[in-house]
């Protein structure tokens, strides 16, 4: 029998998301699987009026995606278990449990799992404010990849190309267009996680959940 949702009014949004989730399992990284969920998130995020809205809608996607019971749902489970907000990532994580013979691609077993590297701070007057670029590695040293974040106004960019983009960084330091300062993962996270605590612009709401999990291994 159907569990009631919290939230009825976006069952049509929730199956929207288990259809497009297809393209969840095509994906061919950890990366790009969790950006593609951190914009699924960032969707009930932007419709809802609360923060407690919010979680219900994100307890009604694991209903629906539990009934669904199939390989694209079990994956995107995982990868929600991986980085979503703190309050839904143990039930996530034990509905996919939960689910017989379930299968996903290899790189699910890497989502979320990564460590911290460097973190710089570049000085830019034409820009008008500080920008932090924080790298990440998965486990095991692949996959690097960089946050670089505009605290004031928040913007938040993913880096894959992470020696191409400290290349022009360089360039620019030798063009006297900036200033680069490395800086301790410690102080970039209080400082990244402090700005997340303020309103959002609807340009960061497909990178807010990535970004949370991310921010909150800098400690």
């Amino acid at each position: 029998m159907r569990t009631q949702l919290a939230l009825p009014g976006l069952e049509p949004v929730y199956r929207a998301f288990l259809t497009a989730s297809s393209e969840l399992t095509a994906l061919p990284d950890a990366l790009r699987a969790e950006l593609w969920t951190s914009q699924q998130l960032g969707v009930l995020e932007a419709a809802a009026p609360d923060p407690r809205g919010y979680r219900r809608a994100l307890a009604d996607l694991i209903l629906v995606l539990r009934e669904a019971a199939t390989p694209e749902a079990y994956t995107f489970l995982r990868v929600l278990a991986a980085i979503g907000p703190d309050e839904v990532r143990p039930d996530a994580a034990r509905v996919a449990d939960d689910l017989p013979g379930a299968q996903a691609p290899a790189w699910t077993r890497q989502a979320g799992q990564v460590v911290a590297g460097e973190a710089w701070l570049i000085q830019d007057g034409t820009l008008g404010a500080d920008q932090l670029v924080c790298e990440f590695r998965y486990a095991g040293g692949g996959g690097l990849h960089a946050l670089l974040t505009r605290p004031a106004p928040l913007e938040i960019m993913v880096i894959g190309d992470v020696p191409g983009m400290m290349a022009q960084v360089r360039q620019g330091v030798v063009n006297e267009e900036c200033a680069v300062l490395r800086i301790s993962p410690v102080a970039a996270g209080e400082r990244l996680r402090a700005a997340l605590a303020g309103d959002h612009p609807e340009n960061c709401h497909p990178v807010l959940a990535l970004a949370r999990q991310r921010f909150s291994l800098l400690r």
